[in-house]
């Protein structure tokens, strides 16, 4: 039977020996770390063709115009376009990716500053207007329409126009007082006349009859001032 001293000694060395610490609780996660992200819109260059061929599928246009109207959540959206909710959950994942929709405090509404971004893109990627040098807006506008690049598309039927086009045809081919034999005077309308449905014979007799040519023996003169 133990005595009293080895009682003692035992529950001295339990006493000495350490304790292990108690397991700690996790850290609770900040406020930093739980709150929701924040939507922004994509800030991908402002594309104006893939924007249009967003609303070429119905189920997105139908989407979109919900939203315009005044849908704020996906219950709404599905209940004004008759759309399942996987379908509109799609569209508007896929418009939301676009940028031309997005998701905030007040639920879904339409990015504006998407499509003035497109418009203003499509301003500055827009190609100048050919000059032409006639140094008239009409002119300019008649001749816009009726020459290409170089080529005739046709010649006007009202014959205001059709002076116009005949005079800068006699200007950009012909050089004042240089002689010009037939067969160069040929080559050089027929290179107008590619594209147009009428041939470089008939150029050249309007040319003549307007006076922008003189002929002579065979032989054509641009005259330094064409009536």
């Amino acid at each position: 039977m133990p005595t009293d001293r080895s009682t003692e000694r035992a529950s001295d060395q339990r006493a000495e020996q350490p304790t292990a610490p108690a397991p700690s609780a996790p850290p609770a996660p900040s406020a930093e770390r739980t709150a929701p992200a924040e939507r922004t819109a994509p800030t991908e260059p402002a594309d104006l063709s893939g924007t249009v061929g967003l609303f070429a599928e119905e189920s997105r246009a139908r989407v979109f115009a919900a939203v315009v109207l005044g849908a704020a959540t996906l219950a709404q959206v599905t209940e004004r376009t008759g759309l399942s909710p996987k379908q509109a959950t799609t569209a508007l994942r896929r418009l939301r990716d676009q940028g031309v929709i997005a998701e905030g405090a007040d639920g879904l509404a339409v990015v504006y500053d998407r499509f003035r971004e497109l418009a203003r893109s499509a301003r500055e990627s827009k190609p100048a207007a050919e000059s032409y040098g006639s140094g008239d807006e009409q002119s300019e506008t008649v001749l816009r329409t009726f020459v290409r690049d170089g080529r005739l598309v046709r010649l006007p039927a009202q014959w205001e126009r059709k002076l116009v086009v005949l005079r800068h045809i006699a200007e950009r081919t012909f050089e004042p007082g240089v002689e010009y034999p037939e067969r160069t005077v040929n080559e050089k309308l027929r290179a107008w006349c590619e594209d147009a449905p009428v041939d470089h014979v008939t150029l050249r007799r309007y040319l003549v009859d307007l006076h922008h040519l003189h002929r002579r023996v065979g032989v054509y003169r641009r005259p330094a001032a064409a009536a």
